[in-house]
């Protein structure tokens, strides 16, 4: 199982979201049969073989071992993953373009930015399962406490300064066999849990 998984698929996307099947998933970080999940998610045990069937058809859940109880075969299921991340390929014709309005101060801008770089890590982590290699990636993720507006945009433009200084330092357009990378840095503000 792993421990993220992303939807591409408008069909697997749409089968996540029913509130049910996304309950079935949640419960099926620990393998489950159909009898077992009845029981927890409060449904007759034929509609969650209904949902499980869905779920199974679209990838997000998988076969882990066959019971025979008398003249029964009692499937054990497992979900694929133990959260799932919807990319925007799932809704192509709507999904966002940062390069329709580049705004390096706008919350849409980076949301767009954001769900270009979920699109992007997910078909590079697709493309890795299939060729059943890893992902050179790298993230940083922190807090930092502003004590002005000033502060901020002094910040800003000190990372802004030092991320310039560092691509051009690094960044070589002729190098033979190089790989280009995709550099994403944001801040925004951060949310209270409640």
């Amino acid at each position: 199982m792993y421990e993220v998984a992303v939807i591409e698929d408008p069909a697997a996307a749409e089968a996540s979201l029913d509130p049910m099947r996304s309950k079935l998933l949640a419960e099926l970080v620990e393998p489950g049969s159909a009898t077992s999940l009845a029981a927890r998610v409060g449904l007759a045990r034929q509609k969650v073989n209904y949902h499980l069937r869905t779920l199974e058809r679209h990838g997000l859940v998988e076969l882990v071992e066959e019971r025979k109880k008398g003249n029964v075969t009692e499937r054990v299921m497992q979900a694929t993953a133990a959260s799932f991340v919807i990319s925007p390929v799932a809704l192509a014709a709507v999904q966002p373009d940062p390069g329709k309005a580049p705004d390096r101060l706008s919350a849409r801008w980076l949301l767009a930015v954001a769900a270009q770089l979920v699109r992007d890590v997910g078909t590079l982590i697709t493309g890795a399962t299939e060729a059943r290699k890893r992902v050179a990636t790298f993230a940083i993720d922190g807090e930092v406490r502003f004590a002005s507006a000033a502060d901020r945009a002094a910040f800003a433009e000190e990372l802004a300064d030092a991320v310039t200084a560092l691509v051009s330092k690094y960044h070589d357009e002729t190098a033979e066999g190089g790989r280009d990378h995709r550099l994403v840095v944001a801040v925004h503000p951060s949310l209270k849990e409640h």
